[in-house]
């Protein structure tokens, strides 16, 4: 295993769950249209934050608000995305879109891998979310099983994005992260190679250069390392 860069800064801590409910509001991941209103979402949170405040594993300004990915699937999220565009880049407040990668087209078929249960709910709260920034240079095979002993639940890529539609700075060129929880199963039983990650876009390639510097959700092989990615874990999952 190769030694970690490293850590550029440390992630921003989440606002409260009330807060961030708001905030997909206000983003348009939730609206009057969706699976999840705003006014089941504000109803879902309120018995949510005494749920995870009863916990003890984290403090309710350490969790997570997700939406099952049955209701808000991570296609359908990762344009929501933000980040500043680089200075060069745009005018001063100019931002550039989130995007799934053009060889990414079944991003929403990668399932929760064994041992990953999500609740039940259409809302629930990920406990105490770390960037994983000590195994940057590990590859997911290597990862895997260093978070199990640790007592970490890797994320799944709906939860990965959900963190970075709360609060984009945990999304950092040299830091960011994988998101081992969710696979694809290919027809004969065996998981796909593509491990789903987040990160910045440098705008080359099939990127194109309007998306330097913008949140982008891809892949990288199961068995490679990649200095400027950790892996995205949890203490556990709670509904309310």
């Amino acid at each position: 295993m190769q030694p970690a860069p490293p850590e550029t800064s440390a992630p921003p801590a989440l606002p409260p769950l009330t807060a961030q409910a708001e905030r997909l509001v206000g983003l348009g991941v939730v609206h009057p249209d969706a699976a999840v209103t705003p006014a089941r979402l504000r109803a879902a949170v309120a018995a949510l934050a005494a749920t995870v405040g009863t916990v003890g594993t984290a403090p309710a300004t350490d969790a997570l608000l997700v939406l099952h990915p049955r209701v808000a699937p991570p296609s359908s999220l990762a344009p929501h995305l933000r980040l500043p565009a680089p200075g060069r880049a745009g005018a001063a407040g100019e931002e550039r879109a989130g995007f799934v990668v053009e060889d990414m087209t079944d991003v929403d078929l990668f399932g929760p891998t064994e041992g990953v249960e999500l609740p039940a709910a259409d809302v629930y709260a990920v406990l105490a979310p770390r960037r994983g920034d000590e195994l940057r240079g590990w590859s997911p095979e290597e990862a895997a099983p260093a978070l199990a002993a640790g007592g970490r639940t890797p994320l799944t890529l709906a939860e990965g994005i959900h963190w970075a539609l709360q609060t984009p700075a945990v999304l950092e060129r040299n830091a960011c992260y994988m998101t081992l929880a969710s696979r694809l199963r290919r027809p004969d039983g065996r998981y796909d190679s593509r491990t789903p990650a987040l990160w910045v876009s440098g705008g080359t390639g099939r990127d194109g250069r309007e998306r330097r510097g913008a949140p982008k959700v891809g892949w990288c092989w199961w068995g490679n390392r990649h200095t400027w990615l950790g892996f995205a874990s949890a203490a556990g999952r709670v509904a309310a």
